[in-house]
């Protein structure tokens, strides 16, 4: 397949409206004198989009609810027919299909999602003064000629130069290493919410019961330090390398998302972090 082609489709269907967009939010924001027309012109499209793909990520955030509460359910199959991949494989079917569960579900969403984000990203990253970005390719998308970019913009936004990187914090100031932590601190309570609530255990649970929570548990475990950790380790670091004006479309972004996983699942995995906090603030007055 020519891959100039499919550049050709991305263009057209994802990255140009998508540029049209951001630059339209600037120009107006920039017409009104708004001060970080630039940094607010990012916040607004990344919000923007975020409620585009809100019903993609709904099902997403439900499809993977669905999952985790049938973990118990799947682990007796695993047990029942262990050696048998045929009656496992048609059990687990049964399983879903008697709640409504569709295994793809949680993946669709999140593909069809992905060259939206990445027209984003590329959007961002060749607007941002000093990011290595490159305003002609922003302005060879634009449908109006009147909407065409001069070759600088003002990448200030409360005091910060968006196109610089928190990684320079030697000559820019040691306050832009926030930026990476809170960045970090965000993307570990979505995934931390994302997680099923922690595996209740109590007195009257039978031999069987007890091994079938500890199953669980075990998994959910190796899944808490690969997604809950890892993660914000990584973004805090992707953070720290590129320019500030990716921050704040990111962490635009997983705000909504929390709200948006508050909403559907409420605290998740969060919900014992939540209870001892509330527990100490109120021990402490």
């Amino acid at each position: 397949m020519n891959l100039g082609f499919i550049g050709d489709i991305f263009n057209l269907v994802f990255f140009g409206p998508v540029v049209n967009l951001l630059v339209l939010v600037y120009s107006g924001l920039n017409a009104i004198h708004i001060p970080g027309a630039l940094g607010f012109s990012i916040m607004i499209l990344t919000v923007s989009i975020r409620f585009l793909v809100w019903p993609f990520m709904a099902s997403q955030i439900k499809a993977t609810k669905k999952m985790a509460d049938l973990k118990p359910h799947l682990d007796a199959l695993k047990i029942k027919h262990k050696g048998d991949k045929q009656a496992m494989a048609q059990a687990q079917m049964a399983l879903y299909k008697e709640h409504g569960v569709n295994p793809a579900g949680g993946c669709l969403p999140a593909i069809i999602q992905i060259p939206v984000f990445i027209a984003l990203y590329q959007s961002i990253i060749n607007i941002l003064p000093g990011a290595g970005g490159h305003i002609n390719t922003i302005n060879s998308l634009l449908y109006f000629p009147q909407l065409k970019l001069p070759a600088t913009l003002d990448p200030s936004f409360f005091g910060l130069n968006l196109g610089i990187k928190p990684s320079d914090f030697g000559k820019y100031g040691i306050l832009l290493l926030l930026i990476p932590l809170v960045t970090a601190a965000l993307t570990f309570v979505q995934s931390k919410m994302a997680l099923p609530k922690p595996v209740k255990k109590y007195p009257s649970d039978s031999p069987k019961e007890v091994k079938e929570k500890a199953g669980v548990e075990e998994s959910m475990g190796a899944v808490q330090s690969q997604m809950v950790y890892m993660m914000p380790v990584m973004i805090g670091y992707f953070a720290f390398s590129f320019p500030v004006g990716l921050a704040i479309y990111w962490n635009t972004y997983t705000i909504l998302g929390i709200i948006q996983q508050h909403r559907i699942g409420g605290w998740g995995g969060l919900g014992d972090l939540i209870a001892k906090v509330k527990t100490y603030g109120k021990s402490t007055k």
